[in-house]
């Protein structure tokens, strides 16, 4: 039963033209037309054309598939040299933050202990000054009544110097 071209290229999976380019390649006896004038392909040029047509399907899905399988996998091989370069950048960016935070970490740890050694001078200190001041506090405590007559009598000499350096004195 002759098809149409459509009819043929969709069985193929190929596009109207190219039917319609080895149809009009065909010796006049293969090729028809219907009572409507359309060209119609006999089975004989159905079988012409899907040799033709054929073939370089296959010698190109046989290179295309090849070429899409050496595509793809160079493209998997960049992707994961990448990937891997990205990779080996993180961990050395992670190493030297790491090592960062380390250094940081020590140089407090250091000034703690220094904060702590000086805290612990000054409690030695205060310690020392308090029992210094007990020490003078109880000898004050000893010598009490002889300072009282020493601060009375220096009272009673400042109050003599004032009176007799008034200016109405002098007169």
């Amino acid at each position: 039963m002759p098809k149409t071209i459509r009819e043929l290229a969709d069985e193929l999976n190929v596009s109207k033209q190219t039917i319609q380019y080895h149809y009009q390649r065909l010796p006049a006896n293969n090729r028809q037309k219907d009572s409507q004038g359309a060209n119609v392909i006999s089975p004989t040029a159905e079988r012409i054309i899907k040799d033709k047509v054929a073939k370089p399907l296959v010698a190109k899905n046989q290179q295309t598939g090849s070429k899409k399988a050496t595509k793809a996998s160079e493209e998997n091989n960049e992707l994961v040299s990448t990937l891997r370069r990205e990779l080996a950048d993180l961990k050395s960016q992670r190493n030297k933050q790491l090592a960062t935070k380390d250094r940081q970490i020590a140089h407090l740890i250091r000034l703690i202990d220094q904060q702590q050694q000086l805290q612990l001078t000054t409690v030695e200190e205060n310690r020392e000054l308090k029992a210094h001041i007990q020490k003078i506090s109880g000898l004050l405590e000893t010598s009490g009544p002889f300072q009282k007559r020493q601060n009375s009598t220096s009272e009673e000499d400042v109050y003599k110097n004032k009176s007799n350096k008034n200016w109405w004195h002098f007169w």
